[in-house]
């Protein structure tokens, strides 16, 4: 009998969460998002070396991440930053997984974890990009526009996606009510892509 009730609606239960995908980190070990769980809010941001955004992104991220003051604010209170580097976009983030790491470490100072590049269009897109795009449509297309577009990630589930041109402080106010909010997401805004989002404007 039981077969027969898991057969009937075993499909209930067989979508996928946030925490299902497994992604390797920069030394080439997998890495389970379920390592994560304990974060109720979660950035997800496809970054890159050389990008003229590279700058003003790795700074206000490491912001969210290390700063005294936010750190209390927001990462002791379930914010994770997660950096996904790919190379899709103009090229610009060419080096090694060592070249990567020693470029973000020396000048940024980043603590938050960063992990194998990755693609996060086409046919070899990451499992993990094609069902945060899947969730989270874009502007004229759900494929991502450029580098540092961001996912905010609530109780697990995609929330709400940002463009490149939108800095991670001009999120701050939907990362501290997503976080106020995390275990009453109902409360909280539709989701879906940002008012005004930027990706209409990081179409090239």
């Amino acid at each position: 009998m039981w077969l027969l009730v898991m057969l009937l609606f075993g499909g209930c239960h067989g979508e996928k969460s946030f925490l299902d995908f497994s992604v390797p980190d920069l030394q080439g070990h997998p890495v389970s998002m379920r390592e994560f769980n304990a974060f109720p809010v979660i950035l997800v941001v496809n970054v890159a070396s050389e990008c003229g955004y590279t700058d003003r992104n790795y700074l206000e991220l490491q912001v969210f991440q290390r700063d005294a003051e936010l750190y209390e604010k927001y990462h002791d209170e379930g914010l994770m930053v997660l950096g996904f580097p790919c190379n899709q976009f103009g090229g610009q983030e060419p080096g090694t997984a060592e070249d990567i790491l020693k470029f973000t470490k020396e000048k940024y100072h980043v603590t938050f974890p960063l992990f194998s590049k990755l693609d996060v269009n086409g046919e070899s897109a990451h499992p993990l990009f094609v069902y945060l795009k899947k969730k989270l449509s874009g502007f004229v297309t759900d494929d991502i526009k450029w580098n540092f577009t961001k996912f905010l990630v609530v109780n697990h589930k995609p929330f709400k996606r940002y463009g490149t041109t939108t800095s991670p402080l001009e999120i701050e106010n939907d990362v501290m009510q997503a976080l106020h909010n995390s275990r009453h997401v109902d409360e909280f805004d539709d989701g879906g892509a940002a008012d005004g989002d930027d990706d209409g404007r990081d179409e090239l």
